[in-house]
């Protein structure tokens, strides 16, 4: 298996027969986007929600607006079309518990609300995802077919 690691504020594309990786989903959220017909798939590991609320800008991998742009150019770079592509989430835990309602500390819900923004802006459908929870997350995409395997420490394994 040829694969392709994706950092924390990084993203990558891929064809069959590489498969694109992430570890330490927590409250990042991985965005796995494919155009099923050419069989281009890429993934960002996305740590926050918005670039303009950002003093520093260099890394546009790191924030939901910008890197998915980034993905979809670079998609586009190897054969993909845009309105051909789908998506696939996964992330966007709560990883530790704030007492009272401040929604600045809850980055994970925001983070899936923005990637779910942009993803509507690019007219992206989302055909699975896999969000919340308190726990972190690994995930294997895979261009070939479009799955997108999950792995947990407490929760088990699926596939979307």
């Amino acid at each position: 298996m040829d694969e392709i690691k994706v950092g924390m504020a990084d993203l990558a594309t891929a064809k069959p027969p590489q498969v694109l990786v992430t570890t330490g989903l927590g409250s990042c959220v991985g965005v796995c986007l494919l155009d099923p017909l050419v069989k281009v798939g890429g993934l960002a590991h996305i740590m926050l929600p918005d670039s303009t609320q950002a003093r520093d800008v260099q890394n546009k991998a790191k924030y939901a607006d910008t890197a998915i742009k980034i993905l979809i150019d670079e998609m586009v770079n190897l054969g993909a079309i845009k309105r051909r592509m789908v998506a696939k989430i996964a992330g966007g835990a709560q990883m530790f518990n704030f007492s009272g309602n401040n929604s600045i500390m809850k980055i994970g819900e925001r983070n899936v609300e923005a990637v779910i923004t942009n993803l509507n802006i690019w007219g992206i459908p989302i055909l699975a995802q896999d969000t919340g929870g308190n726990y972190g997350r690994t995930i294997y995409f895979y261009p070939e077919n479009g799955q997108l395997y999950i792995r947990t420490i407490k929760y088990g394994e699926k596939i979307v």
